[in-house]
């Protein structure tokens, strides 16, 4: 890659820029205009402004800071790829394309807020900064777009970050920020708000918890484009299933594997969306009984299964997450199948009872109840399963991990909401969660015979409450042993 290291015209050790005024005047000069329409405002426009007044009334009077965040260092002089924190894309609309270091301000007047997207605009080729500053600069990241073209794209208010100088002069014991988007912000708004309050108690030191927590509880129901956003998702998904099973000879014929299957799905993330939602899990063998395994340095072998975790998170940031589980060679062995069809069931049943106005915790213990029924027909636990799922708990040796997590733009969506809405909530309309049940034997698990040893199956799928039930995201993906075996052969 070319050499970062001269964000300024000042030299480094190892490179430095031409700094006389000949060449500034060169460089600076013989660029055509680049148009900047004005363009409509996107479709999550209206959408992420409703959020906005939501998130307003739940804090009448206080000033709320949300960052974006800024680029995050990989190594050195290497950032990781740019992601805006999830709160300011839930907030803004803004996804893939968002400036870094930009910041959403909500300013209290009246009874409500006014809203302002602070971010670094374009620079002009006028500037050192357009050609010499490696960080932000145009000729090394590209161009940013201007403010009134941010403007009107997001149908928000917008303001150049210099000026954010002067939310900071305000901040007093009151304002609340996202504490974790920019820590080197989060330590200025500190400062500040000590220095604001009459003394140290005056400062509300709840208040930011609360607002992150708000920012989570908001994202419980979807809106129909976010809905949508993750209905597209589920699909690339899917094609990123597809090439991966068409792929298979080439994991089979590498040392690494598994490596192969991770690069043939994260190829079509990066094709049809941002990236991938989070790192995929190519858990081939014994490895499937790992429930993050994402070293994926093992090899592929027939007669094996393998277990794939993964999904595409689109420019918007919404991602989805689905696991299938294949038998290498294109068929499940007897006992594979027997596995496959026990975590295929606790599945059903757990979708089975998805409607409005049950509690999410119930899919969990529906999805356990078949979990312990079967492992205590094939001998596996010390007692009944009724036993098992009172006081024992035995079969969560075999799935220690919760059946559901909330979808959205984090793949484990909703993190910070209070435990009453999430685990004790009651399911509405437009929530979207996973239901995930598995089975695993570890390799060397002598409470289970030897056949058992090394076998881990997951099956995973998006789940859409509806008004009288639920819809299954996921189900254009195979999922039955039969149709799965059809869906490899019909790729081989």
């Amino acid at each position: 890659m070319a050499d970062t290291s001269s964000p300024s015209l000042s030299s480094s050790g190892r490179s430095s820029l031409p700094a006389d005024d000949s060449f500034r005047s060169y460089i600076s000069g013989g660029w055509a205009d680049r148009p900047d329409g004005t363009p409509a405002p996107r479709i999550a426009a209206p959408y992420a402004a409703a959020r906005r007044l939501r998130l307003s009334a739940l804090h009448p009077g206080k000033r709320l800071i949300v960052p974006a965040g800024p680029a995050r260092v990989r190594s050195n002089d290497t950032d990781h790829p740019y992601r805006a924190h999830s709160a300011f894309a839930h907030l803004t609309g803004w996804g893939a394309d968002a400036v870094p270091d930009s910041v959403l301000v909500f300013e209290p007047v009246g009874d409500g807020h006014e809203a302002t997207l602070y971010f670094r605009p374009a620079a002009g080729r006028d500037t050192t900064e357009f050609y010499a500053n490696a960080a932000i600069g145009e000729f090394w990241t590209g161009p940013r777009p201007s403010l009134a073209h941010v403007a009107a794209d997001l149908g928000l208010e917008t303001a150049d970050l210099s000026a954010f100088d002067a939310v900071l002069d305000a901040v007093d014991a009151d304002t609340l920020l996202v504490r974790d988007a920019d820590p080197a912000l989060t330590d200025q708004v500190d400062g500040r708000r000590l220095l604001a309050a009459v003394d140290a108690e005056t400062v509300e030191e709840e208040g930011d918890a609360t607002l992150a927590r708000d920012l989570s509880e908001l994202r419980f129901v979807k809106d129909e484009w976010e809905v949508d956003e993750l209905r597209a998702a589920v699909d690339a998904t899917r094609r990123g299933f597809d090439e991966v099973i068409a792929d298979l000879p080439n994991a089979i014929a590498a040392v690494r594997g598994e490596r192969v299957v991770e690069g043939t799905f994260n190829r079509r993330a990066r094709i049809d969306g941002n990236t991938v939602g989070y790192d995929t899990i190519a858990a081939s063998g014994p490895h499937a009984c790992y429930l993050h395994w994402t070293r994926n340095d093992g090899p592929v072998v027939p007669g094996d299964l393998i277990l794939i975790d993964a999904g595409v998170e689109l420019d918007s940031l919404y991602t989805a997450d689905i696991t299938r589980t294949l038998p290498v060679n294109g068929r499940f062995t007897d006992v594979q199948r027997r596995v496959y069809e026990a975590v295929l069931e606790a599945a059903d049943a757990a979708r089975a009872i998805v409607r409005p106005g049950i509690r999410f915790r119930e899919i969990h213990a529906e999805a356990m109840r078949v979990i312990a029924a079967k492992t205590a027909e094939w001998g596996l636990l010390p007692g009944t399963a009724e036993e098992s799922l009172g006081d024992g708990q035995w079969h969560r040796r075999y799935m220690i991990h919760g059946t559901s997590h909330h979808l959205g733009l984090d793949v484990h969506d909703c993190a910070k909401a209070r435990r009453e809405l999430y685990l004790e909530g009651v399911l509405e309309p437009g929530m979207v969660f996973t239901i995930e049940p598995g089975l695993y034997f570890q390799v060397d698990d002598t409470t289970v015979p030897e056949e058992y040893r090394g076998i881990g199956v997951r099956i995973e799928d998006n789940i859409l409450v509806t008004a009288d039930g639920c819809e299954l995201l996921s189900g254009g993906i195979p999922r039955t042993a039969d149709d799965v075996e059809a869906w490899m052969g019909s790729l081989a």
